[in-house]
């Protein structure tokens, strides 16, 4: 409970249960969120020591009451996808890196990619009641029978039917394909195209996004896509991209970074990518970080002299440079790139957002010479843990130069890091760490779907 706050001034404690509002039961956030939104309401609950109390609550427009909730209980994911990033976590992990999330909510809330397979009739109408959109669906494969094989989920429902009756109720989506070669790419990745452009506007977007695997993934029985699949996949993606764009006014369907990457193709300009509203599953990242750049370009301080360590993973390696080329034009800085490969995960997990912090510091232990170095901030939880569970903190203590947590550098150079405790650590602020880790330039912990 927020001290000063009304829930606080109206006797609100923490340990109260809180069972409903205006007769309505209480299940998780979302009911608390939308129940609790009038200005009067009446509210039910139970004091710690067992006593049940009512509230009449009249509040001002758009005033909060305070109250923080527990963390809800996670939906589980039902399937049993061979590319899980999750069961190729290895042992001896945080107990929440093992949990594989398929729930709505969070894809709501926090934009993670659910299949949209464990849902309840009750939990259709409550996407409805609370107008729950857009969502981020996971759909790989619109042919039932390749996407009930691909999650390993006899049972998966069709997907198309349940975007179309969702959508004819108002709710929009973001969707993705991560693509897996000799299952849904090809002509299953057309057919995928083609039936999910058929919806029309309720799908706002695809990404089109290559499997990504650790050493300990089921490798027996998943491969990684080839330079040539990778061109090829691009080659369906911009042509529905460039169809879309004389119908729709905008790309709609997109490859992510490491595509590109991995095809060994240019990235399309920034235009491209409309409001990078796909950016945290790896589509656009490289020339979002660009935009922001030039967006604060002109608060961006003189740095002359200062050398500053940028670390990344092997995928953003041969991208960085063109991004660390803007700053340095403006700051005058001397940028110097250090690429750590993945020593938790394995060298095929190169996202930047998956490093561990051992590997971090192996790197960065030779460089005394750097005046600071920037970290990036997908790599730490909202506790400022990296994946290995050591904590920012430790790793600052452990190196002799200065350390910065940044989403885009704009951020740390624009001052408006968080210092963390007294070891020189700062900090942009740390958004959800619950996030899609498929793509090799996104990540991030979690990973249902």
């Amino acid at each position: 409970m927020a001290p000063g706050s009304l829930g606080a001034e109206l006797g609100l404690v923490p340990g109260m249960e809180l069972h409903a509002v205006n007769g309505r039961a209480l299940e998780d956030f979302l009911d608390w969120e939308f129940l609790a939104a009038d200005e009067c309401f009446v509210l039910s609950a139970t004091l710690p020591d067992g006593d049940g109390i009512e509230y009449d609550i009249v509040r001002p427009e758009g005033l909060p009451l305070g109250v923080t909730l527990e963390a809800p209980r996670i939906r589980r994911c039902a399937n049993h996808c061979d590319f899980c990033f999750v069961d190729g976590n290895p042992k001896g992990l945080r107990t929440p890196l093992y949990i594989r999330d398929d729930d709505y909510r969070l894809s709501f809330r926090y934009g993670n990619f659910a299949t949209l397979t464990n849902l309840k009739p009750w939990d259709l109408e409550r996407i409805v009641a609370y107008r729950l959109s857009p969502l981020y669906v996971s759909v790989h494969a619109t042919d039932p029978t390749v996407r009930r094989w691909l999650l390993r989920n006899p049972e998966a429902p069709e997907i198309v039917p349940q975007l179309r009756a969702l959508a004819q109720q108002g709710i929009k989506f973001h969707t993705q394909v991560v693509l897996i070669p000799g299952a849904n790419d090809g002509a299953e990745l057309v057919r995928t195209l083609t039936d999910l452009a058929a919806l029309g506007e309720p799908i706002l977007s695809v990404s089109v996004v290559p499997v990504a695997l650790t050493e300990f993934s089921k490798r027996d029985l998943v491969q990684e896509l080839t330079g040539v699949q990778c061109r090829a996949a691009l080659a369906t993606v911009e042509r529905f991209a460039t169809r879309a764009l004389g119908e729709r006014g905008f790309p709609w369907c997109y490859g992510a970074d490491d595509l590109y990457l991995q095809a060994g193709i240019s990235l399309p300009p920034a235009e491209w990518y409309g409001d990078f509203e796909q950016r945290e599953n790896g589509v656009g990242s490289v020339r979002y970080l660009q935009t922001r750049i030039a967006a604060a370009r002109d608060r961006l301080p003189d740095l002359t002299g200062k050398r500053i360590g940028v670390v990344t993973g092997t995928a953003m390696g041969p991208l960085m440079p063109q991004v660390l080329a803007d700053v340095a034009a403006v700051t005058r800085a001397r940028f110097e790139l250090v690429v750590v490969e993945n020593t938790l995960f394995g060298p095929s997990v190169t996202t930047a957002g998956l490093l561990p912090a051992s590997a971090i510091e192996a790197a960065l232990e030779p460089r005394g010479n750097l005046d600071l170095v920037w970290l990036p901030a997908e790599a730490v939880n909202d506790d400022l843990v990296f994946m290995d569970d050591v904590s920012a903190d430790e790793l600052a203590a452990r190196l002799p130069m200065p350390l910065k947590l940044s989403y885009d550098f704009a951020d740390v150079l624009s001052n408006c890091g968080l210092r963390i405790a007294d070891c020189g650590l700062e900090s942009a602020p740390v958004e959800s760490a619950i996030a899609n880790p498929q793509s090799a330039i996104g990540g991030g912990e979690g990973g249902g779907g």
